[in-house]
């Protein structure tokens, strides 16, 4: 019997629309608006991708979206200027600066000097100490969205055996963390771990998030586990195109597991509806309202 596909679009379209009411009901009862900056310097093409992807799903909620282009060579010092200034900014309640930077810009600097309330990426030190810490914190989108995704199977994911594959700032740690928080029990593995088959058989939750195409193979799962898919990689076909495939064989995944995000379709449609979820919840907070109820 096949896996269930776990179908990121569905549930990102369902968060947008969650979204969209809150934002509503803020304006309507509160007169407030919540705004969003992006921050994007020099012209990598997948970032303005991204960055068109999140201007345009901004203003479908009902936010304020506010773009900054920057050129690549722009200086250091001109950069924290502007983050200052949407710092100061009381339109703008979320601040993201596409990563990565071009080589020149110190990118611990930049992030560092976003304000945390307004830190919708998660990647401030004073929000992963946080989340560390088990507190409440703006986490990270992308591993906030694969917990929305496995709770789309399973209701509680409490006492689950969980691996996360990949130990980046950006997915890996926090992942583990917001799993931690969720009382599973998680183990974090890694390009020198030994015998990563055999951990990953013993988990009922999946995370590969490595960047490289097709590494966990169908024979490396434990029969119907979560698997949950955040690699991305371009390869070319036969037919001189290019398609995208994930961290894990998908074909074979299917015939093991008991569900699994494809790879397009899957994570990355949870990725920009979690950066809203961030931006609607900073909103609140910095405006002294509680919490939303997404």
């Amino acid at each position: 019997m096949a896996a269930n596909i776990i179908d990121g679009k569905v549930i990102a379209a369902d968060l947008r629309a969650q979204v969209a009411g809150e934002v509503t009901r803020m304006k309507r009862d509160h007169g407030l608006t919540p705004g969003l900056a992006v921050v994007l310097v020099g012209n990598d093409p997948a970032s303005e991708v991204y960055v068109r992807s999140k201007h345009k799903q901004t203003q479908a909620a009902g936010m304020a979206s506010f773009e900054h282009m920057l050129p690549a060579d722009v200086a250091q010092a001109d950069v924290l200027a502007l983050i200052a200034e949407l710092n100061a900014d009381a339109a703008v309640h979320g601040i993201l600066v596409q990563l990565p930077l071009p080589k020149g810009l110190d990118t611990e600097a930049i992030i560092a000097a976003i304000d945390p309330a307004k830190d919708v990426d998660g990647l401030h030190p004073y929000n992963a100490g946080r989340l560390a810490g088990g507190l409440s914190a703006l986490s990270p989108c992308t591993p906030l969205g694969c917990i929305i995704l496995t709770k789309s199977v399973h209701s509680s994911l409490e006492g689950l055996d969980a691996i996360v594959i990949g130990r980046s700032n950006l997915v890996g740690r926090p992942l583990v963390q917001l799993l931690l928080n969720e009382n599973a029990t998680v183990t974090i593995a890694h390009s020198r771990s030994r015998n990563l088959p055999e951990l990953c058989r013993r988990a009922d939750l999946v995370y590969a998030a490595v960047g490289k195409a097709e590494m966990v193979r169908g024979d490396w799962l434990k029969p119907g586990a979560t698997v949950i898919d955040v690699g991305i990689t371009r390869v070319p076909t036969t037919e001189g195109k290019t398609r995208l495939i994930g961290d894990v064989a998908f074909d074979e995944a299917m015939k093991v597991a008991g569900a699994v995000t494809p790879v397009p379709g899957g994570v990355g449609q949870m990725t920009v509806a979690c950066l809203l979820v961030n931006t609607l919840r900073a909103a609140c907070a910095i405006s002294g309202l509680p919490a939303p109820k997404v």
